[in-house]
Formats: C-alpha cells, sequence, structure tokens
C-alpha cells in the first residue's frame, strides 16, 4: 500500500510540475552560495518566472545526472537521491577551500503548447529562426509539440578561496561556461561567458543575466557572438543567474516536433 501511494503521488507531482516547469526559468540555487570549507550547502531546484519562483524537488527519475566538481574531481551525486522520493534539497558536503560547481541535467519532457503560446514564447527567448522554420514547413499554426530538457549549474566558493574550476565544462549538451571568475569580480564588472551545444560554440544565442535589486527585476540581454562567447556588466552585488534556451528538429520523437535545451548558471557577485 505505501509503495502505490508513493507512486501516486509521485505521478501527481510530475503531472503538475511538467506544465509549470514549461516556459519557465529553471534553476539550480545553493544556500549559502560561500559555505565554510568543512561545512554543506544545501542545493535546491526553482522554476518560475522573473527570478522568482517555487522549489521544485529533487526526483532521482527526472534527473539524468547530478555532478559536484572541485579542485580537478568530479562526484556523482546521484547515489544521493533516495528512490522515487521527491527530496526538496540535498546537502552537499564541502570538503575543501575554493570554487565548487553543481551540475545537473534533467530527463527528457514531452510537452504541447497552443500555437499562440508556443509564438509568444519563441520570440521571448530569441528563437525567431524556429517561427521562421514553422512558417516555411506550413506549420506555422499547428500547436508547439516540444521535448525539453534542463542543463543547469550552480557555482560556489569556499574559504575566500577561488580557483579555476569556475570554468569546469561538464559536458552538458547545452552549457553556459564562465570565461571569468565571479567571485573575483565585483558589482559594476564585465562578466564573459561562453555557450556551446553539443561541444560547439553556439552563435546568436540570445543570453539573459537576472537579478532582483531593491525588489525590482533587472534583466540584461545579450546575444553570443560568432565563437559563441559573451559579456554581461552586472552592476550589483547578490545572486545572479545567466539562462539561454536552444532549439532542434526533434529525431525519433513521435510526440514532439522540436527538442528545446535550457542552460542556466548561478552565482553570487560579492559586495564591495
Amino acid at each position: 500500500m505505501r509503495t502505490r501511494l508513493k507512486t501516486g503521488l509521485l505521478a501527481t507531482l510530475f503531472a503538475v510540475l511538467a506544465p509549470l516547469a514549461h516556459g519557465h526559468e529553471f534553476w539550480l540555487e545553493a544556500q549559502p552560495f560561500t559555505p565554510a570549507a568543512g561545512a554543506s550547502a544545501a542545493i535546491s531546484l526553482h522554476v518560475g518566472e522573473n527570478f522568482d519562483g517555487e522549489l521544485t524537488p529533487l526526483v532521482d527519475e527526472r534527473t539524468a545526472a547530478l555532478r559536484h566538481y572541485s579542485a580537478g574531481s568530479v562526484v556523482d551525486l546521484m547515489p544521493r537521491l533516495p528512490r522515487r522520493t521527491a527530496l526538496p534539497r540535498l546537502d552537499v558536503p564541502i570538503a575543501n577551500a575554493g570554487s565548487h560547481l553543481i551540475a545537473f541535467d534533467s530527463q527528457p519532457i514531452t510537452f504541447t503548447l497552443s500555437v499562440d503560446k508556443f509564438q509568444a514564447y519563441l520570440h521571448d527567448e530569441g528563437l525567431d529562426y524556429v517561427i521562421e522554420q514553422r512558417e516555411a514547413a506550413g506549420k506555422a499554426a499547428a500547436p508547439g509539440r516540444e521535448r525539453y530538457r534542463r542543463h543547469v549549474k550552480s557555482l560556489l566558493k569556499s574559504g575566500g578561496v577561488s580557483d579555476d574550476t569556475y570554468a569546469v565544462r561538464t559536458g552538458q549538451r547545452l552549457e553556459i561556461t564562465a570565461l571569468s571568475d565571479p567571485y573575483a569580480a565585483r558589482p559594476g564588472s564585465t562578466l564573459r561567458f561562453r555557450l556551446t551545444f553539443e561541444n560547439r560554440p553556439l552563435a546568436n544565442a540570445l543570453v539573459k543575466g537576472w537579478h532582483k535589486h531593491d525588489s525590482q527585476l533587472l534583466l540584461i540581454k545579450a546575444r553570443t557572438d560568432a565563437a559563441g562567447e559573451v559579456a554581461l556588466s552586472l552592476p550589483y552585488a547578490g545572486e545572479w543567474m545567466v539562462s539561454v534556451v536552444h532549439m532542434t528538429p526533434a529525431k525519433d520523437a513521435p510526440n514532439a516536433d522540436w527538442d528545446s535545451f535550457w542552460g542556466n548558471l548561478t552565482f553570487a557577485l560579492p559586495a564591495p
């Protein structure tokens, strides 16, 4: 009876989270972003709009990968996720001082949006090339049948020490990699990031930088250059989120016409 009840609760949870998560920002958050060496950081997933979201639990069946990078090593956190249990937060031990990177990849979810909502979302995420391809194929009036994946990361600093872990490539299909250490920057600094899709530079992608300052949302937009690089000037200290969406025609997916990939990186910019 307990197994059937847990299975039913998870099925209900997935049914609720699928429409909630689609078309919204999805990010990984660490509390704190600057843990002491020998302490731990509680990592959690969030989904919402305008960098204001709700906690969405970690579930092993919806997680394709969860890893912790530090000091030239990588720890697989998947064994830490209990079987078929919704986990609000996961405490990650921070054994050494330095930079730490947590990377999460989701399993794919298939979803269908009405044509008006799909077109609006494509335009908002800078995916006008998909609009053009739909028009060229005579499918501009068709619903948006999509299979999406999340590739999110969070960068931490422990013990007041940074190292080159901030620039580690994790191999995510869509990945945002910091080219400069956010924890060595200050408000007003310009930080550079490289975007890659399937390990190749992603050019002309719309990148968004998100921050809450005095309860007001600050949103910065820029597009990547031919090398997949982008520069963002970040004026305020505190938590920042960098996001991007990329879309390709779906393959081997009878219930989807498009594959979308949502990349995200969070960190905390130090105060002066």
